[in-house]
């Protein structure tokens, strides 16, 4: 079949894609994925149902990898401003993987594990971040990805008690750390974090066994299937990045106000500064020698109107200063929340902007984030 009469390409399917049909899931493509975006319950109730109890999230679409070898570390720290090499087996840490100019080609998350490092990349970035990370250190480690794994995410404040009914021991793990399980004969690796500000834990299962660890936990009376509106809701009002809404090739970690991720020993004056693509601009943005010219801010409506993202900011005399890059009615503390970049001298909590939203200007105020304060579960 020649490629002008080729169908286009087909959604791929998650291990959990015949459970969430099943639960009545409305399926929308996400990341070249078919993935649930709510399930009868609808998004509202999902969002609610998760900060005060467990949602099960399939998030089985982003992409995992091992890093193996004894220079994995070494080798994985070049590509990002973040500390690899100390980093103690067990531990979790959030990266950012760099252009050459400073701009964030993906967010992910690793953990040292005892023999590799394991990695979590977003699904509509995994090819190009796998082979970005191939092609400049697949000489120094070897880069296995995990096509056959399935991730569930399962967040909320009771998800401890829930998940530990399956897997005692495992409320013993605190935020960003991680260690093996097993569950019914299958190897998981879980840590204890999310993309929710909830308590709550990401578990890496074999695709085969996805469907029955998933259908064990939602026999659990605290909980429920959440689909991707949800997670975006609940993601937003923690004040987390969406990769390509909130963050992109084109904004460095200074702009996305992502330098609590860049570790003392990266910066000028430590141990290993510097040595990451993008290093001169992002170390002369945190040290002041480079300008930066607009910063991400949360935003707060001061009036009961939703801002989109792309939605255009002015200030008092009209004049265009910033963008929203993500907003919605925020369910937990009913009231419109945004993040935005906006210039540099606005980025103060308590700054006036205004959102022009079909043709009416929206007034706003730069909040503190995150808009609903973090719960993780820190020991």
């Amino acid at each position: 079949m020649s490629s002008s009469s080729a169908p286009a390409t087909a959604l791929l399917k998650t291990p959990l894609h015949a459970l969430h049909l099943e639960l009545g899931a409305r399926m929308v493509p996400f990341a070249g994925y078919e993935m649930p975006v709510q399930y009868p319950a609808g998004l509202m109730a999902e969002h609610r149902h998760t900060r005060a109890a467990a949602g099960l999230f399939d998030v089985s679409h982003m992409g995992q990898l091992r890093l193996v070898g004894p220079d994995a570390g070494a080798a994985f720290e070049s590509l990002m401003p973040v500390d690899v090499v100390d980093l103690p087996v067990g531990k979790q840490r959030y990266g950012l993987l760099l252009t050459e100019d400073g701009g964030i080609i993906d967010d992910l998350m690793y953990t040292r594990r005892e023999g590799d490092l394991f990695v979590i990349v977003n699904g509509a970035c995994k090819a190009g971040d796998i082979a970005h990370i191939q092609a400049r250190i697949g000489a120094r480690c070897q880069v296995l990805p995990l096509p056959d794994h399935g991730l569930l995410a399962l967040q909320g404040p009771q998800a401890a008690t829930a998940l530990a009914r399956l897997l005692p021991g495992v409320d013993k793990l605190v935020f960003m750390t991680g260690a093996s399980f097993t569950w019914e004969g299958a190897a998981l690796f879980i840590t204890r974090s999310g993309y929710t500000g909830e308590d709550g834990f990401e578990i890496s299962v074999p695709g085969n066994r996805a469907e029955a660890l998933a259908r064990a936990l939602l026999a659990q009376p605290e909980v429920a299937p959440i689909g991707l509106g949800a997670r975006n809701s609940l993601r937003l009002e923690a004040g987390l990045c969406l990769y390509g809404n909130d963050i992109d090739t084109i904004t460095t970690p200074v702009e996305a106000a992502l330098t609590w991720a860049i570790q003392k020993v990266r910066r000028t004056g430590g141990a290993r500064a510097g040595g990451f693509p993008g290093a001169a601009k992002v170390l002369g943005q945190l040290d002041g020698s480079v300008p930066v010219t607009r910063k991400r801010v949360g935003l707060k409506a001061l009036e009961r109107v939703p801002v989109r993202e792309h939605t255009e900011l002015q200030n008092a005399a009209g004049q265009r200063v910033g963008e929203v890059s993500s907003g919605l009615l925020g369910p937990s503390i009913d009231l419109p929340v945004a993040l935005a970049y906006v210039d540099s001298a606005l980025a103060s909590p308590g700054t006036r902007v205004n959102a022009l939203v079909r043709g009416k200007a929206i007034p706003m105020e730069v909040s503190a984030l995150p808009f609903v304060p973090n719960r993780y579960y820190r020991g």
